[in-house]
């Protein structure tokens, strides 16, 4: 058991840079003691008291403002950040080293019992916040919801889900948010610059301006050198106009004397 909390508030003070030190997540972090309280509420669901489970999790809702289900299966590195008003399903099952941020809903949409009404998160997945996950449906690893998006489809593994209702970004290099090795990065609100969308509205917009600039450069050039070519070609008839009057005139002149 006690390995298990070590092991939980050191995720927070891997993913939180506002945690400075082991004392301060123990006692200041109501995402670590909904967890801690989640456990003896889940044993007795399974063991039969309903009831005793049942008030454990109104208890620890009581304290930190994050309602979870004793019924809900919750794995390992588990990470509520801020997470007031966090509401997680009966049904529902949260993967080793998910994130979740405030305001967030794994709810169901079926009213029939025994169903699996809530929504199954893979491992490392960031769920932000104002986020709603509704529907017994999963979500894969590494997948990542974009703020305040309404989730009601499977989202593949890595990708990143946005908007109401939201749209899949599949992923371009298959990023997770695990934090446990070195090969991957965790992302806060799990945004990173290659799935923002704003971002890469800008980008494109950028691309664009840059690619018009360049195309007006040319059309310049291409009309300065007109300019030029037809310039020059107004010249010349004159100067052949003058040459021959010069001509002419200096024959009469001849022809005169």
């Amino acid at each position: 058991m006690f390995s298990r909390i070590r092991s939980d508030i050191q995720c927070i003070l891997d993913r939180d840079p506002a945690a400075r030190s082991t004392w301060e997540v123990l006692t200041c972090y109501p995402g670590l003691h909904a967890v801690i309280l989640h456990r003896p509420a889940h044993w007795c669901w399974n063991h039969g008291l309903k009831w005793l489970g049942r008030f454990i999790s109104n208890f620890s809702r009581f304290l930190t403002g994050i309602e979870i289900h004793p019924g809900a299966k919750i794995g390992e590195r588990v990470f509520f950040d801020h997470a007031m008003g966090v509401v997680v399903g009966e049904t529902a099952e949260i993967g080793d080293g998910c994130t979740i941020y405030q305001g967030v809903t794994l709810g169901g949409t079926s009213l029939y019992k025994g169903t699996k009404r809530h929504p199954t998160l893979g491992r490392d997945v960031v769920v932000s916040a104002g986020a709603k996950v509704l529907g017994g449906f999963e979500v894969g690893d590494g997948a990542k919801i974009g703020s305040n998006a309404v989730v009601i489809k499977p989202v593949p593994a890595g990708a990143t889900a946005v908007g109401i209702p939201a749209r899949i970004i599949p992923s371009k290099e298959g990023v997770s948010a695990d934090v446990t090795t070195q090969e991957r990065k965790f992302t806060a609100y799990g945004i990173t610059q290659e799935d923002d969308p704003v971002s890469q509205a800008l980008r494109g917009l950028i691309d664009s301006a840059a690619g018009q600039d360049h195309q007006i450069a040319l059309l310049w050039k291409a009309i300065e050198t007109l300019s030029t070519s037809r310039s020059e070609a107004d010249c010349m008839p004159q100067d052949a106009a003058r040459k021959e009057c010069f001509e002419a005139e200096k024959l009469n002149q001849l022809v005169g004397k």
